[in-house]
């Protein structure tokens, strides 16, 4: 796929930066200035509204060197290293307030309380002081990825793990879907809420919203035929608030030794089916369903609703990227309805 591609810069520029949660989909653009560290080598320089928070809340000493990793049409990604010889990854968005980082701040905290998979602590989120057309930041723990060897059926396990761990949210607990905030799904706005009810929540929250972004009167006539049919696809099955990575694909996974971890995510409590709307772009192997499906079987009807579980994310990629997603979306809209 196109964007696998786009997405796959990203994941070099992670690796080769040896950081953890990278930017979606990155680009070449440079998000700031350039500068030159005390020893005199020429770096990517970060935002001085981020790097001041970190001097005076983390006590690692001054930043000396800022590393530009990627960058997307809306938000650039670099790691800080402290005098005190500490790391730290860092994101930032111009001309966005923190509501994008608060949803992925909480999204990560979600997994981390898991305590399944290597999930980077967040240690801050805010508004970036003095950016000219405002702006948000977010700080988190740098995760040393260099040397990482990603065994595909520990993820499995592990990912089946998070999905049965209980979550710590009480409405989550309590069986509603959701999550605390809206947040972002790429540059889109993904909405949350809560309600007791996934298919509603599958349709109101998810495929509904994305079909509307379209514009296109034969996407939005299929997508509402499948839409009022929708609860036939889960007829006999039980579905229970999982905590969602929901954006998992390739770039965003990665291991720290032989720890598998995921990052970069659009987290909320949904079936744990959902998880795999990205797989075309994630490479999943067989050892990885293997392991998987041996801790949560699947299901009756799971290829169907995997194609659901795609379109919402195709449908995204359109609304993103143009319409070289169209045929995709149409497809699976006519193998539905």
């Amino acid at each position: 796929m196109l964007l696998c591609k786009q997405r796959g810069m990203n994941q070099t520029a992670h690796r080769r930066a040896a950081t953890s949660p990278s930017v979606h989909r990155s680009a070449t653009r440079r998000p700031f200035t350039t500068g030159r560290s005390r020893a005199g080598v020429r770096v990517m320089a970060g935002h001085p509204a981020a790097n001041k928070w970190i001097e005076e809340q983390l006590g690692t000493g001054p930043v000396v060197k800022e590393s530009f990793v990627s960058g997307s049409g809306w938000s650039s990604a670099y790691v800080v290293e402290t005098q005190g010889g500490c790391r730290y990854f860092v994101k930032t968005a111009l001309g966005r307030d923190e509501g994008m980082f608060r949803g992925e701040a909480l999204g990560l905290q979600a997994m981390y309380d898991t305590h399944t998979l290597r999930i980077p602590k967040v240690f801050h989120y805010g508004l970036l002081e003095g950016a000219g057309r405002g702006g948000s930041f977010i700080v988190m723990e740098h995760l040393d990825m260099r040397g990482g060897r990603l065994d595909s059926g520990e993820l499995g396990r592990r990912l089946a793990r998070m999905h049965l761990a209980t979550p710590k949210d009480e409405h989550a607990a309590a069986g509603q879907f959701g999550f605390p905030v809206d947040n972002t799904i790429g540059g889109t706005q993904q909405l949350n809420g809560w309600t007791s009810d996934w298919v509603a929540f599958l349709r109101d929250k998810r495929l509904g919203p994305q079909l509307q972004m379209t514009g296109d009167s034969q996407l939005k006539r299929m997508g509402e035929q499948l839409c009022s049919n929708l609860h036939t696809y889960f007829d006999g099955i039980e579905v229970r608030p999982s905590v969602l990575h929901g954006d998992l694909w390739s770039g965003n996974i990665g291991a720290v030794g032989s720890e598998p971890t995921i990052f970069d995510p659009a987290t909320y409590y949904g079936h744990h089916e959902a998880e795999f709307g990205m797989s075309w772009c994630a490479g999943f192997s067989q050892d990885f369903y293997r392991a998987y499906h041996e801790i949560i079987p699947r299901a009756p009807g799971f290829e169907q609703r995997a194609e659901i579980y795609r379109l919402y994310h195709y449908l995204n990629h359109l609304n993103l990227f143009g319409d070289s997603y169209y045929s995709q979306c149409a497809s699976i809209l006519k193998r539905l309805t």
